[in-house]
């Protein structure tokens, strides 16, 4: 174990480890009969499918959650609620990625790409776009990772990222449950 611990890459290859045994364990019974738990506690379902809403590994099963929910409750209310929980993952996965993971990834990037990483970063386009294209990502209906990460690598202050990435979590669950009423 302290061999991992020393390992330069320990958070990077968690998130991959993690993100092959969540695909081993989707289609089991158990975390068929979870999902279909979360969907009959209506608003609080809600709430809890927001968190998770924002993760790779489970923004499908909330989806189907969230689909679920959209033919029984009111969908803006789906979307305020959700969205909620969806904020507190996302500053989860904002602080990890500004404490913890940037610091491995800015390793790599110098070890892989050097001096044309490094300039990237400082360029003037990359801290005006990587917020912008990181807000665009938060609002679609992907998994937040990549739109967190470009936010926190940009130099907005924590409150800035919460009010931003509020708005867009429950415009992008808003659309979400809009597309499954129509279906």
């Amino acid at each position: 174990m302290k061999r991992f611990s020393q390992w330069k890459y320990k958070n990077l290859t968690a998130l991959a480890i993690s993100l092959v045994v969540f695909f081993f364990i989707l289609d089991t019974p158990y975390v068929q009969q979870f999902i279909h738990a979360i969907g009959d506690l209506g608003y609080i379902g809600a709430f809890i499918v927001g968190f998770f809403f924002v993760s790779t590994y489970t923004v499908a099963p909330s989806g189907v959650v969230l689909f679920t929910l959209a033919n029984e409750l009111d969908p803006l209310k789906i979307a305020l609620i959700a969205g909620l929980g969806s904020i507190i993952g996302d500053y989860i996965m904002f602080r990890f990625i500004r404490d913890n993971l940037g610091a491995e990834l800015k390793l790599m990037a110098e070890t892989f790409g050097g001096k044309y990483v490094r300039a990237l970063y400082h360029s003037k386009f990359f801290i005006w776009s990587a917020p912008v294209i990181g807000a665009i990502i938060i609002a679609s209906p992907f998994p937040d990772e990549i739109g967190v990460s470009m936010m926190g690598a940009s130099k907005l202050k924590t409150w800035q990222f919460l009010a931003i990435a509020y708005v867009l979590d429950v415009i992008g669950i808003f659309i979400i449950i809009s597309i499954a009423r129509l279906t």
